[in-house]
């Protein structure tokens, strides 16, 4: 007997998506889940009197209906599926998608990017149907692009994940973007900042806020940019994340950082210092670097042109705000910290990935950790009575020392 669960999948703005699944009396989409013919299915619901037009269901009784007819049939209407898929109703069933499963808005933001690309090249070339781009054309469709590097690799990640979607969907028979080879890819070295720089920036804080805010507001917004400064550097915090840093996240001297997956929250200690650069700042009322009027992504563009001038000013070649994260990680590392506890306090999803990115530290470590115990020695009367009158040795002696 085939047994169906109709649910509505809230979108990330429906204001009742913390409600769950239970909750029914909103407009989102409604999916269906269950077995049917042997087979598992999880699938939006769409109504298989309008083949054509292809409109999610979102009314209860019409998916009710739907779902009975399927058990009735024990299988899929087929009307629902006849007709190739063409590209823009495919891409708006993944933003849907994307927004019930609650990705981050950015993520979704650069799947749009993606979209409107990937839509332009497909009119450009006469193509509407979603099972037009094969392997050939989305190469075609790929040397039309401007990235390179890590953001080439990350936008063919994507592309590679909405294929993934349309052939789950039974639109295609197979991810043609799974066939493109992977771009080469040339690690970015980590470039902490030294002493010497962060000792510049700061200095520059002063002058940064006497030329572009003017006498009357220049001491009030050089504090806000050294306490910017301060933050990114001793908390590790992205530069989105630190712009609209909330202030009920700083408690008793310890930032929270986020939950972890036990359920136990990751706290950081702040030097005093920076507490008290924040608190000296002009903040507004609930956060330390933004109204919280604009979107993110445009006060954190405005504090990065901030940041740009900053680094001009204090003389600091390829200066970017990634490079404090950078700075914390690799100060933590040369300190001796174990790289799974940096790794927690950089929000990694796991310590390959802080490997990746810190691999040359973690052989300096190990170098500084060798160059440590080799000392050790000196002050050893066992190594000194073992290798008095060793000439090999004692060069090598000279060396350690």
């Amino acid at each position: 007997m085939s047994v169906l669960t109709i649910y509505r999948r809230h979108l990330k703005k429906c204001e009742h998506r913390d409600e769950g699944r239970k909750y029914r009396r909103c407009h989102c989409p409604i999916w269906v889940d269950g077995f049917l013919g042997g087979q598992e299915i999880r699938k939006v619901l769409r109504d298989p009197r309008d083949p054509a037009a292809r409109e999610t269901v979102c009314d209860w009784q019409k998916a009710q209906d739907i779902a009975r007819d399927w058990e009735a049939e024990n299988a899929i209407d087929q009307t629902t599926d006849s007709g190739p898929v063409t590209i823009k109703e495919a891409r708006e069933s993944f933003v849907v998608d994307a927004e019930a499963r609650n990705l981050r808005e950015g993520t979704v933001r650069k799947y749009r990017l993606l979209f409107r690309q990937l839509q332009g090249f497909a009119d450009a070339q006469g193509i509407r149907y979603l099972k037009e781009l094969d392997t050939g054309a989305l190469r075609k469709f790929r040397a039309s692009w401007h990235d390179h590097n890590l953001s080439a690799l990350k936008k063919l990640e994507r592309l590679r994940c909405f294929f993934r979607f349309a052939c789950e969907n039974g639109w295609v028979s197979a991810n043609p973007a799974k066939k493109l080879q992977r771009p080469m890819v040339s690690q970015r070295p980590t470039m902490p900042f030294t002493h010497t720089e962060m000792v510049a920036i700061l200095a520059a804080c002063n002058g940064w806020g006497k030329k572009h805010q003017g006498a009357s507001r220049a001491q009030e917004n050089s504090w806000r940019i050294r306490a910017l400064v301060l933050l990114l550097r001793y908390s590790g915090l992205r530069i989105q994340d630190a712009v609209t840093l909330a202030r009920d996240r700083i408690t008793d001297g310890k930032l929270f950082l986020y939950t972890a997956k036990t359920g136990t929250p990751v706290c950081l200690p702040l030097p005093g210092f920076v507490i008290d650069a924040l608190d000296r700042a002009p903040t507004c009322k609930r956060y330390f670097f933004w109204t919280g009027d604009s979107k993110p992504e445009s006060a954190t563009k405005n504090w990065q042109n901030s940041l740009r001038e900053l680094f001009r000013l204090a003389g600091v070649v390829k200066g970017h705000a990634h490079r404090f994260r950078d700075t914390l990680a690799v100060d933590m590392l040369m300190a001796g910290v174990p790289i799974e506890r940096v790794s927690v306090v950089l929000g990694h999803s796991s310590v390959r990935v802080t490997e990746k990115y810190y691999a040359p530290w973690i052989r300096a470590r190990q170098a500084q950790l060798e160059d440590d115990v080799r000392r050790t020695w000196q002050s050893d009367p066992l190594w000194l009575t073992e290798t008095k009158g060793t000439p090999e040795v004692h060069g090598k002696m000279a060396l350690v020392n």
